[in-house]
């Protein structure tokens, strides 16, 4: 009964707009972000930080991007991961080549390039959708692959493709313990998912909304297809431009294209559509899930293999995981087409009308 909107008035448009409207969900983001930024960088230990915060971070940033495209605006798209590529690439290179630039100009600049990219490999759906646009997408993937293995300008003249980088600064402070990485990617998830949720709040994301919904009729009442589908294809790219040099820099260190290999692609498109398609929260909850799960396949079948006597090795880990993934892409797109968001809210209007009726 705690969770109810009696005696929260609103007496202006902008309350009424706000983006948590009751006062229960904005005390309890307000309390999630002071655990996350207070709270785990003193808990939490290296192992976790580094294995487990750190990639779920930079997943949900990545998923964020990908949200808006797929989720969003309904443009399907494989090339994610070389929309990744792209941005840690980039800012390798104006952070290597350019000495006085500032580490956060070098991200900045690494997902504009993947912006130019993306809306490059977004023309296409203008003429196509469906099968056929995530086909085109897809050649992004394997140009990026053959790009960065082949042209050695990408890498500094390396020809194994693999770049690395080290002595990290913002504003002359270090970035070299786990907390400090921790914190430094934290502070960009929070800054784009914020801008994320004001855009698909305002009318550029209605006019993507509405492509995805239906495109012809959307143009009919005065939208411009253009406008919309490569916006989507910009901002979504240049979110996910980010995330990659967040991936290579803060997270790796030291990466080759393999890196950000088709994988990646199909990992990030399962982790919106087992999250929530359409929703800034799925890509958390995508992220953590797809984190977390193989992990806890790895301690499930090591008790079950010593509790049944049976030897398990990471091969048999790697194929269940692989199977599970499959298993519950299949489920959600059957039983849940929105994801773990919409069971979550789903849940929070149960709890607004308990313990009456509904």
């Amino acid at each position: 009964m705690f969770y109810r909107e009696n005696g929260q008035f609103k007496t202006s448009y902008a309350a009424d707009q706000q983006i948590l409207p009751i006062r229960q969900d904005r005390i309890g983001l307000l309390l999630i972000l002071a655990f996350a930024f207070i709270a785990v960088p003193l808990l939490a230990d290296e192992y976790l930080l580094r294995a487990i915060l750190l990639p779920f971070l930079i997943l949900s940033l990545a998923a964020i991007g990908l949200n808006i495209l797929v989720g969003y605006c309904g443009q399907i798209s494989l090339g994610t991961g070389a929309f990744m590529a792209v941005g840690a690439y980039a800012a390798y290179n104006f952070y290597a080549r350019v000495p006085e630039l500032p580490l956060l100009a070098s991200l900045l600049l690494g997902g504009l390039c993947a912006t130019v990219v993306g809306i490059g490999f977004g023309l296409p759906s203008l003429r196509i959708r469906g099968l056929y646009l995530a086909v085109a997408t897809l050649a992004a993937q394997f140009f990026s692959d053959w790009a960065f293995l082949r042209i050695k300008w990408f890498t500094l003249d390396n020809a194994s493709g693999s770049v690395s980088v080290s002595k990290l600064t913002f504003f002359g402070l270090a970035i070299d313990t786990p907390v400090q990485k921790y914190l430094f990617a934290l502070s960009f998830v929070v800054v784009f998912a914020l801008i994320a949720k004001n855009l698909v709040r305002g009318h550029i994301g209605r006019a993507w909304m509405a492509m995805r919904d239906m495109d012809v009729a959307a143009a009919v009442i005065g939208i411009r297809p253009v406008y919309a589908k490569l916006s989507a294809f910009a901002v979504s790219s240049f979110i996910v431009g980010v995330a990659g040099a967040l991936w290579g820099f803060v997270h790796l260190g030291a990466w080759e294209p393999a890196a950000f290999s088709i994988d990646r692609s199909f990992q990030l498109l399962f982790i919106i559509i087992i999250g929530g398609l359409g929703s800034i929260l799925g890509a958390f909850l995508g992220a953590a899930f797809i984190v977390l799960l193989p992990i806890f396949l790895v301690q499930f079948l090591g008790g079950l293999g010593q509790l049944l006597g049976l030897p398990v090795d990471t091969a048999m880990v790697s194929h269940a995981e692989a199977m599970v993934f499959g298993g519950l892409i299949v489920f959600f797109l059957i039983k849940e087409p929105h994801g773990l968001a919409r069971l979550w809210s789903t849940a929070k209007e149960k709890l607004r009308l308990w313990p009456f009726p509904h």
